[in-house]
């Protein structure tokens, strides 16, 4: 293990983080903190979120930059206002001992009049999120010709997000900058194109493979039918009763609908997602990382840049169309060199999908019973006694009342109280599990099977049509063809998102999404076909009308 001050950083930095309490660098640390020091050479660092980036790049910024000098010399890009409060909150820790050096954090959903003025007054590092950063460009209210580097934090979530151009944009307006530092768990075909355009010979440092998930992090996934998701996941949140975690699902629709009805229920939850105000998000947030919530239930967007530590699992209502996802919400999870768990929820259907998410993250999946009523039961029950023996009753006055209590409890015995007292605790939860069904899958057929076993890649064998005259899959899905791609600033969530709200189709009859930059082909289930196609078909996106059809008949 190397330390920092073997790392050629400042005595002022090193005095800092001693004072955090931080002995030896990471990985990530180790290998870009010297390369960075020189100022002068591009860098592109592959590591999953939770593994000290913020100090592998924040620690050289602080070392490199003239503190005389009041105005922006430094940039940090990252997607969310979270992260860009997280970084901000991190390098103010490291500059401790550096009396003059002054960091803002500049984003949507605050005041941009404050931000302009905290501009004026002088700083030298500005942490920003993309759409806030072009709008102070664009009023000329900051001057980016004087920086010397840029870093870009999370990219591959900022480009997930659609921030491609408004990154090449702040790039373009950087002219002066020595170095560009690239931070990112993933390397997608976008962010290598930003790298060639942009970036001068870039060393590459990677911390463990490119594209692996946490090896501290457990990834388990449950079987059950569609229609019985939320049913499996109340029993995974009730079988695992420490459970600090987030829950993801693709739509912000079925991340409300399920935290009312969670909430209903008892549940200590509340959902982060787009249609909340940044005061309504903040309070959410907050009540989340003091533990107020147990649990908070988001979608892709609205998660990007959340870092709270100790969160024990992470669950997937429903898995991520693009594996690169997968990558980010696992993340969440097994920070600083803890250890968590993933959960996925899953159908049979999707076994294909799994299994590419597994070769892409390079980590073994485990297949997991999904817990009976009585197991749940007995969990909880073990739970709620070692909670009540390690009850502390050191500090209250409870012995003068243990003569009143013993003459309450004069006629019942020793065991009849712990009876009671687990009735009164469980008898709710007891009678709600008692007839409770098997949700398990227990037999796959044998096309999902080979599915499984296979690539995923639909080989286009077995087709049949309806008597409608719509191709269908060996499995019962419909195959469509509609003209609308990646081109047309669609990801797959997104992409999924609209075609569901504009037929106003349930996912569970989606099957495969194929996409491509011009078209997109769309598996789903035959009897929901026709609806898909009566509702999309020649209807407009963005001026074009939008062409949807059997993929055969074109």
């Amino acid at each position: 293990m190397i330390t920092f001050s073997e790392l050629g950083l400042d005595e002022k930095l090193v005095k800092a983080t001693e004072a955090l309490g931080f002995e030896n660098a990471t990985p990530i640390q180790e290998k870009s903190i010297p390369v960075l020091l020189s100022g002068t050479k591009d860098l592109i660092g592959l590591a999953q979120t939770g593994t000290g980036k913020t100090a592998a790049f924040g620690l050289p910024l602080l070392q490199l930059i003239e503190v005389k000098e009041r105005y922006p010399q430094a940039l940090i890009v990252c997607p969310t206002r979270e992260l860009c409060v997280q970084i901000v909150n991190e390098i103010e820790l490291f500059k401790k001992f550096i009396p003059g050096m002054h960091v803002l954090a500049v984003y949507g959903g605050s005041s941009i009049g404050m931000q302009i003025r905290e501009l004026k007054r002088g700083v030298q590092i500005v942490v920003a999120t993309p759409g806030r950063l072009i709008d102070l460009i664009e009023r000329k209210a900051i001057n980016l010709e004087q920086i010397k580097y840029v870093t870009l934090d999370e990219a591959d979530e900022m480009l997930n997000m659609g921030f491609q151009e408004d990154i090449e944009f702040i790039l373009q307006n950087t002219p002066q900058r020595e170095s560009t530092w690239l931070f990112s768990a993933t390397m997608p075909a976008e962010i290598k194109k930003v790298t060639k355009r942009y970036m001068k010979n870039p060393v590459e440092v990677t911390v463990g493979k490119a594209n692996t998930a946490n090896k501290n992090i457990d990834h388990q996934f449950f079987v059950t039918q569609a229609q019985h998701r939320y049913e499996v996941l109340k029993r995974l949140i009730d079988f695992n009763p420490g459970m600090y975690g987030i829950i993801f699902t693709r739509t912000k629709a079925d991340a409300q609908e399920i935290a009312e009805k969670l909430t209903r229920e008892g549940y200590d939850i509340d959902a982060l997602h787009g249609d909340l105000s940044q005061q309504q998000r903040d309070k959410v947030m907050n009540a989340f990382r003091e533990k107020t919530l147990q649990l908070l239930i988001a979608t892709d967007v609205a998660a990007r840049g959340i870092d709270v530590k100790d969160i024990t699992h992470v669950i997937n209502y429903e898995l991520p169309d693009d594996t690169e996802v997968y990558t980010h919400r696992s993340g969440r999870t097994g920070r600083a060199g803890s250890t968590g768990i993933c959960m996925s929820i899953i159908h049979s259907r999707e076994m294909y999908k799994l299994k590419s998410i597994e070769r892409f993250v390079q980590s073994k999946f485990n297949k997991l019973e999904i817990p009976s009523g009585k197991d749940v039961c007995r969990k909880q029950f073990h739970s709620f006694m070692d909670k009540l023996l390690q009850t502390d009753i050191s500090h209250g006055e409870y012995e003068s009342y243990l003569p009143m209590l013993q003459e309450k409890f004069a006629s019942i015995t020793k065991e009849e109280v712990l009876q009671r007292v687990a009735a009164l605790e469980f008898d709710r939860f007891l009678k709600y599990y008692e007839n409770a069904g098997d949700l398990n899958v227990r037999e796959q057929r044998k096309e999902e099977r080979r599915e499984f076993k296979g690539d995923g890649r639909d080989q286009g064998r077995n087709r049949s049509r309806d008597n409608k005259g719509v191709q269908f899959t060996n499995n019962g899905f419909a195959r469509l063809f509609v003209n609308l791609g990646t081109k047309d600033g669609f990801y797959k969530a997104s992409f999924l998102q609209f075609i569901l709200d504009m037929s106003d189709l349930r996912k569970e009859v989606l099957g495969r999404i194929d996409m491509k930059e011009m078209n997109s082909w769309i598996e789903i289930d035959k009897k929901a076909a026709k609806q898909m196609i009566r509702s999309i078909d020649g209807k407009s996106y963005r001026g074009r009308k939008i062409r949807m059809n059997d993929a055969n008949s074109r």
